[in-house]
Protein backbone atom coordinates (compact mmCIF):
# COMPACT_ATOMS: atom_id res chain seq x y z
CA UNK A 1 0.00 0.00 0.00
CA UNK A 2 1.10 3.24 -1.32
CA UNK A 3 2.42 5.97 1.93
CA UNK A 4 0.73 9.20 1.03
CA UNK A 5 2.09 12.35 2.65
CA UNK A 6 1.71 15.96 2.79
CA UNK A 7 0.95 18.01 6.12
CA UNK A 8 3.24 18.15 8.72
CA UNK A 9 0.73 16.48 11.59
CA UNK A 10 0.08 13.40 9.25
CA UNK A 11 1.20 10.16 10.49
CA UNK A 12 4.21 10.56 8.12
CA UNK A 13 4.26 14.40 8.32
CA UNK A 14 8.39 14.04 9.27
CA UNK A 15 8.66 13.36 5.50
CA UNK A 16 7.41 16.80 4.47
CA UNK A 17 9.87 19.65 3.94
CA UNK A 18 8.17 22.04 6.56
CA UNK A 19 8.31 19.40 9.40
CA UNK A 20 10.18 20.80 12.17
CA UNK A 21 13.42 18.57 12.11
CA UNK A 22 16.57 21.45 11.28
CA UNK A 23 19.85 20.36 9.51
CA UNK A 24 23.30 22.14 9.10
CA UNK A 25 24.76 22.25 5.60
CA UNK A 26 26.98 24.84 3.97
CA UNK A 27 27.76 26.40 7.07
CA UNK A 28 24.21 27.62 8.01
CA UNK A 29 21.81 25.97 10.40
CA UNK A 30 18.33 25.56 8.56
CA UNK A 31 15.21 25.47 10.71
CA UNK A 32 14.00 23.21 8.04
CA UNK A 33 14.94 21.44 5.01
CA UNK A 34 12.56 24.34 3.04
CA UNK A 35 14.19 26.89 4.34
CA UNK A 36 17.51 25.17 2.98
CA UNK A 37 15.68 24.33 -0.17
CA UNK A 38 14.57 27.83 -0.81
CA UNK A 39 17.85 29.82 -0.10
CA UNK A 40 19.55 28.31 -2.46
CA UNK A 41 17.66 29.42 -5.51
CA UNK A 42 19.73 32.90 -4.80
CA UNK A 43 23.25 31.47 -3.16
CA UNK A 44 25.90 33.91 -3.38
CA UNK A 45 23.09 36.66 -2.44
CA UNK A 46 21.78 38.25 0.35
CA UNK A 47 18.48 36.53 -0.20
CA UNK A 48 19.84 33.07 1.25
CA UNK A 49 20.68 34.58 4.22
CA UNK A 50 16.80 36.43 4.57
CA UNK A 51 15.24 32.95 3.85
CA UNK A 52 17.84 31.63 6.35
CA UNK A 53 16.40 33.60 8.69
CA UNK A 54 12.65 33.05 7.96
CA UNK A 55 10.65 32.39 11.07
CA UNK A 56 8.74 29.61 9.40
CA UNK A 57 8.79 27.05 6.55
CA UNK A 58 5.86 28.53 4.99
CA UNK A 59 7.54 31.57 5.08
CA UNK A 60 10.32 30.53 3.51
CA UNK A 61 8.49 29.16 0.20
CA UNK A 62 6.63 32.14 -0.09
CA UNK A 63 10.05 34.19 -0.36
CA UNK A 64 11.77 31.46 -2.50
CA UNK A 65 8.87 31.36 -4.85
CA UNK A 66 8.87 35.54 -5.16
CA UNK A 67 9.85 35.56 -8.65
CA UNK A 68 11.33 39.23 -7.97
CA UNK A 69 14.25 37.50 -6.71
CA UNK A 70 16.86 36.73 -9.19
CA UNK A 71 16.36 32.89 -9.23
CA UNK A 72 19.92 31.31 -10.04
CA UNK A 73 20.33 30.45 -14.20
CA UNK A 74 20.96 26.61 -13.20
CA UNK A 75 18.17 25.98 -11.20
CA UNK A 76 16.14 23.66 -13.29
CA UNK A 77 19.46 21.75 -13.57
CA UNK A 78 20.49 21.95 -9.90
CA UNK A 79 16.95 21.61 -7.89
CA UNK A 80 16.45 17.70 -7.72
CA UNK A 81 20.37 17.11 -6.46
CA UNK A 82 19.38 20.52 -3.79
CA UNK A 83 17.04 18.16 -2.65
CA UNK A 84 18.60 14.95 -2.31
CA UNK A 85 21.60 16.75 0.03
CA UNK A 86 18.58 18.67 2.29
CA UNK A 87 16.51 15.18 2.57
CA UNK A 88 19.67 13.02 2.87
CA UNK A 89 20.67 15.12 5.69
CA UNK A 90 17.45 15.00 7.47
CA UNK A 91 17.40 11.73 7.96
CA UNK A 92 21.03 11.19 9.03
CA UNK A 93 20.51 13.95 11.16
CA UNK A 94 17.51 12.44 13.17
CA UNK A 95 17.32 8.90 14.13
CA UNK A 96 13.47 9.39 15.72
CA UNK A 97 12.51 10.12 11.92
CA UNK A 98 15.11 7.13 10.18
CA UNK A 99 13.48 4.79 11.53
CA UNK A 100 9.97 6.04 10.49
CA UNK A 101 11.45 5.91 7.18
CA UNK A 102 12.75 3.23 7.36
CA UNK A 103 10.07 1.07 8.90
CA UNK A 104 8.06 1.82 5.84
CA UNK A 105 10.41 -1.02 4.08
CA UNK A 106 9.51 -0.89 0.27
CA UNK A 107 6.40 0.60 -0.02
CA UNK A 108 5.79 3.24 -2.44
CA UNK A 109 5.66 7.32 -0.99
CA UNK A 110 4.02 9.52 -2.02
CA UNK A 111 4.02 13.62 -1.91
CA UNK A 112 -0.44 14.32 -2.31
CA UNK A 113 0.32 17.42 -2.95
CA UNK A 114 -2.78 18.63 -4.84
CA UNK A 115 -0.99 22.16 -5.97
CA UNK A 116 1.95 20.26 -7.01
CA UNK A 117 3.02 18.26 -10.41
CA UNK A 118 6.69 18.19 -10.35
CA UNK A 119 7.72 17.17 -6.07
CA UNK A 120 3.94 15.55 -5.35
CA UNK A 121 1.44 13.79 -7.34
CA UNK A 122 -0.79 16.55 -8.31
CA UNK A 123 -4.26 16.77 -7.54
CA UNK A 124 -5.52 13.92 -9.99
CA UNK A 125 -2.05 11.86 -9.44
CA UNK A 126 -0.51 12.13 -12.68
CA UNK A 127 2.15 14.20 -11.46
CA UNK A 128 6.08 13.31 -11.12
CA UNK A 129 6.54 13.01 -7.66
CA UNK A 130 9.79 13.68 -7.28
CA UNK A 131 10.23 14.27 -3.49
CA UNK A 132 8.51 10.64 -2.85
CA UNK A 133 11.11 9.32 -4.99
CA UNK A 134 13.83 11.25 -3.52
CA UNK A 135 12.56 9.74 -0.04
CA UNK A 136 12.41 6.25 -1.35
CA UNK A 137 16.28 6.80 -2.73
CA UNK A 138 17.38 7.98 0.49
CA UNK A 139 15.71 4.84 2.48
CA UNK A 140 17.86 2.70 0.50
CA UNK A 141 21.03 4.36 0.64
CA UNK A 142 20.27 4.74 4.35
CA UNK A 143 19.68 0.75 4.76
Amino acid sequence: MPIYFYTTNDKYGCFSNFSPHGVELDGYWWKTTEHYFQAQKFIGTPHLEEIQQAKTPKQAASMGRDRKRPLRKDWQEVKDDIMRKAVLKKFETHAEIRDILLATGDEEIIENAPGDYYWGCGKDGSGKNMLGKILMEIREKLR
